[in-house]
């Protein structure tokens, strides 16, 4: 079931975004991926998303640390010089989506737009 969702919201993302260089969904507490894509050889969504894995587990501990108990990690924003990389939870927090665009070819606005669209697929 979680992998076909996958599926569908994999298949969202590449149509309302053009500007897509790499995309992985992805469970929280293991770095497993659930779907990937990449148009870029030299990006491997795989083992970019069990890095950024790590990266939602430590600021979930971080949270905790800080006593921000009411808060959630909406998204997460990694700006490049040429890409904008984002990982957008789910509600749970149990998985989340990681993307690659091209800076030069989308907003962030529109990234954010095309991960929340997406998200509907796997809650």
């Amino acid at each position: 079931m979680a992998a076909a969702a996958a599926q569908k919201a994999l298949a969202g993302l590449l149509k309302s975004l053009p500007a897509l260089v790499a995309v992985a969904i992805v469970q929280a507490d293991t770095g497993d991926t659930l779907a990937h894509h990449s148009t870029a050889g030299s990006l491997n969504p795989e083992t970019a998303a069990a890095y950024n894995a790590e990266v939602v587990r430590q600021k979930q501990k971080a949270l905790a640390a800080l006593q921000l108990t009411t808060e959630s990690i909406d998204d997460i924003l990694i700006s490049l010089t040429t890409q904008l990389h984002l990982i957008k939870l789910t509600a749970d927090g149990s998985k989340f989506i990681y993307l690659v665009a091209d800076a030069r070819q989308t907003s962030l606005a529109m990234a954010r737009e095309a991960l929340r669209n997406s998200m509907e697929e796997l809650e």
